[in-house]
């Protein structure tokens, strides 16, 4: 994978961008010793490092403002950065680049239940935007797998979803406004605590931008009532593709479940030997969770039953209790660290139509055994968010870049049968050359422009999204 050559004029002032970084934050907020800058080296997708020129870590709006207004002024190019779980790249940084993480601005700013939104500090954590409130009968509503870790400004920046996204949307779907800070220094409110402002959408550009347009630092977000009650099944089939065909008859029938997951054979037998689960032994297995109250409940899975039976499963398991309901989701949660105790993985993100399941996952097991790489496959099967896991051997010798052409393969395929590149995990540098795939060059023109607008220096979030060609001759025009 390709980066930029490092400007050497930004490298040989390093001294004096530090200076005036430290002028506006406190010194514990500035890390350049090369020694420490190297824990920003990379995120998740930690086949490909680069220690940043300087790292700052600010704890206020105000902060971001002043950080950006220098590096604006110094032309130096900007690396937004939450908690790094990005699993496309995101974050990496160039040699010649300020990682700006939010990671301290983590406060709870207000909680409104008449409302029923939220605001807080990008920087916080996912699954802490419920613990904030979950006491008073309150949750958020997207979960990405990450959730205990990845931040906010990640979520909005990737525009993240997670397994209980099938009835509630992705995070677009959850923000209702934002505090973004513009490349110039200049503070902007878009959006806000109501349904839909006015005028242009502009949040809906920047939810998925991938830190191309601004560094958000605040989110007002929508919250929930909690469900009356909710109840998961397991269900074990001995064909992937019986297992999608299923999927595919559930929504075809008009139900919502609050999340079907998906979990092949590679991944639940690793996920059986780091979580006992007490999962079957097949080939795959769904996880099929619905809500509401015990009427409701018992509606849905009688349906829900009636089409599993129609594939004859090898196992139907319906949780009795909170207990069994924890069990039954423990094997999916611990999935992605599991399959990392078997081998280095890729974790790929391409979308599909739900019709399409069965077809997408024969081509997916025929193209590894073409390849010679095994691929586990665990992911969001109600709305088609696929999540293969490509194993390879990080110290052999053309086994990354095998894996690679594999998994753009996987997406190209995505592709063809009507899908997209990216569900959740963005494009950052991973797939930035598979957006002529997916989009034409008028396409991508139109999103040249917004970027122009935005950032028209081209210095945010350099080497990701559009192909560095392009980056190249837009930032040189």
């Amino acid at each position: 994978m390709d980066m930029p050559i490092p400007n050497a004029a930004i490298l040989a002032r390093k001294s004096t961008i530090v200076a005036r970084l430290r002028g506006v934050l406190p010194a514990d907020a500035v890390i350049f010793d090369p020694a420490e800058t190297r824990a920003y080296e990379c995120d998740a997708l930690t086949a490909y490092r680069c220690a940043p020129l300087v790292a700052v870590l600010p704890r206020t709006t105000a902060e971001v403002a002043a950080v950006l207004k220098i590096c604006h002024e110094e032309q130096i190019p900007v690396v937004p950065r939450g908690s790094g779980t990005s699993l496309a790249g995101g974050a990496l940084p160039t040699a010649d680049c300020v990682i700006l993480g939010v990671a301290r601005m983590n406060a709870v700013l207000e909680t409104d239940y008449d409302n029923r939104f939220i605001r807080v500090q990008s920087g916080r954590t996912n699954l802490s935007v419920t613990g904030a409130i979950e006491s008073d009968g309150w949750f958020y509503a997207p979960d990405p797998s990450s959730q205990l870790a990845c931040a906010i400004a990640g979520n909005i920046a990737m525009n993240s979803g997670g397994a209980h996204c099938l009835k509630y949307g992705v995070t677009t779907n959850n923000v209702l406004g934002v505090t973004l800070v513009q490349m110039d220094g200049t503070v902007v409110e878009i959006g806000g605590p109501w349904s839909d402002a006015g005028g242009i959408d502009l949040l809906g550009v920047i939810c998925g931008s991938e830190g191309q347009l601004g560094v958000v630092t605040e989110a007002t977000l929508r919250i929930l009532p909690k469900p009356e009650g909710a109840r998961p099944v397991l269900v074990g089939f001995n064909s992937n593709e019986v297992a999608g065909t299923c999927v595919s008859d559930i929504i075809k029938a008009g139900i919502l479940p609050v999340a079907i997951e998906f979990m092949d054979r590679p991944c639940i037998r690793a996920t059986e030997a780091f979580a006992k689960a007490g999962y079957p032994d097949c080939e795959a297995l769904l996880i099929i969770e619905v809500e509401g109250s015990p009427a409701e409940i018992a509606e849905q899975l009688t349906r829900i039953k009636a089409i599993a039976m129609q594939h004859n499963p090898v196992e139907f398991r319906e949780a009795a209790d909170e207990d069994q309901a924890k069990r039954i989701w423990l094997g999916r949660k611990s999935a992605f660290g599991a399959m990392g105790q078997i081998n280095d993985y890729m974790c790929l993100d391409g979308t599909i139509p739900v019709s399409a399941l069965p077809y997408v996952l024969r081509r997916i097991g025929e193209m590894s055994t073409a390849y010679g790489l095994d691929v586990g496959n665990v992911f969001h099967a109600g709305d088609g968010n696929m999540h293969p896991l490509i194993l390879f051997d990080a110290n052999k010798p053309g086994d990354l870049q095998r894996c690679e052409a594999f998994g753009a393969d996987i997406l190209k395929l995505c592709v063809e049968v009507g899908g997209c590149l990216t569900g959740e995990h963005g494009v950052g540098i991973e797939k930035r050359d598979l957006m002529s795939v997916q989009f034409t060059a008028a396409d991508m023109e139109a999103q040249l422009r917004v970027k122009d607008v935005f950032d028209p220096a081209w210095l945010l979030n350099p080497a990701k999204v559009f192909p560095l060609n392009i980056t190249a001759s837009r930032r040189a025009g």
